[in-house]
């Protein structure tokens, strides 16, 4: 599904001299690489505070800790996401509010969230599922009016771009109160293992985030609240660090090999390519497509004899997951999620895809589903 080793060649220089430069300092915790690193992806946001931290979830539940929310606060999220989302919400002692998504964009719906609020809600959870942004325009206008906090949920889309109707732009997890991301290995800004990060433009909430990171302190020694041990290590920070600089230019190879697939599955009548939407580009973490009449087990076993990986994100909706089971939910409530947990299909997307290879996967695709 991705190729980091292909995409490692061609940093290699970069990034061996600065594994071997943490090496020689043995600066191993909170070196000058985490700093730099947080700069220039600040920089490269537009935002005023990135904090590093271990991984995504972390960030997720840093950020709510951050914000003071207390058990028996409600946080609407999505339904058709990755679990870390709504499991900090439920590890926290909060109560996940899950609500459906669009048939198109895979993002959540903004009627349903709107539908779910309730005297209770405290904040939503919007992901900017598979590589482009929810529409923040609209969370927002909904935040503001009921006074709730808005965390994005950023892991799949790194460096995406939402433009309002005004014709501004600003990138994914800049705009609502905190944005939050995973640098897992597979992502579009990976690491080398776990790592992740927070954003904000908020003074007050960016120095609270810093603090629930360390251990809860604001000095050395002082502990001004509950914290968790969550930080970014000097050897992850290096390789971010020099794959930051090409990340503009993996979204676009990704982009044409989402391109490339179009093409190839345009106007089938089996085949629903992804939709983009309007207001945001799409940096492509995974491309998706929707199945009409394909038996989506058979296939994927055909694909993997062919040697071509495909995955199924995701098979189970939460709502649906025993870790979410509530009298709240019940089977048939977000038939959206239902059905593309039901129909989907995530073929390889990477920034290393040659030609050669794309016709390979297209040509077995079509020639399977005849």
């Amino acid at each position: 599904m991705v190729d980091l080793k292909g995409q490692y060649e061609k940093i290699k220089a970069e990034v061996d001299k600065g594994i071997q430069d943490v090496i020689n300092s043995t600066a191993f915790i909170n070196g000058p690489a985490v700093k730099e690193f947080q700069a220039d992806f600040e920089k490269y946001l537009n935002v005023k505070h990135v904090i590093p931290c271990a991984n995504g979830t972390d960030a997720l539940q840093i950020a709510m800790m951050a914000l003071g929310l207390k058990p028996g606060d409600e946080v609407i999220t999505a339904s058709f996401t990755y679990v870390a989302t709504a499991e900090v919400i439920g590890l926290l002692g909060l109560t996940p509010v899950l609500v459906d998504v669009n048939a198109d964009t895979f993002d959540i719906d903004i009627a349903a969230i709107e539908k779910a609020i309730t005297p209770k809600t405290k904040a939503i959870v919007p992901v900017h599922l598979f590589g482009q942004c929810a529409d923040m325009e609209k969370i927002m206008a909904l935040a503001k009016k009921h006074n709730l906090y808005v965390i994005e949920d950023v892991a799949q889309a790194i460096g995406a771009d939402y433009t309002f109707t005004d014709g501004k732009k600003a990138k994914a997890g800049t705009i609502g109160t905190i944005g939050c991301t995973s640098f897992f290995p597979s992502k579009n800004l990976g690491c080398y293992g776990d790592g992740g990060a927070m954003y904000t433009n908020d003074d007050e909430l960016a120095k609270k985030m810093r603090m629930v990171a360390h251990h809860g302190q604001s000095v050395q020694y002082v502990h001004d609240v509950l914290g968790v041990n969550s930080r970014l290590d000097t050897l992850q920070a290096v390789v971010l660090k020099a794959k930051l600089k090409h990340l503009d230019e993996y979204a676009t190879a990704r982009n044409k090999v989402a391109d490339y697939y179009d093409k190839a599955f345009a106007g089938h009548s089996k085949l629903k390519t992804p939709v983009r939407a309007k207001n945001s580009n799409h940096v492509f973490h995974q491309y998706t497509l929707q199945l009409n009449g394909i038996d989506r087990t058979k296939l994927r076993e055909q694909l993997a004899e062919k040697g071509i990986p495909a995955m199924i994100y995701y098979p189970i909706p939460l709502h649906m997951q025993n870790a979410f089971k509530s009298d709240r939910f019940k089977q048939g409530d977000f038939p959206v999620t239902e059905k593309l947990c039901a129909t989907v299909l995530s073929l390889p997307i990477h920034t290393e895809l040659d030609t050669e290879t794309l016709k390979y996967i297209t040509d077995t695709v079509l020639e399977l589903i005849k």
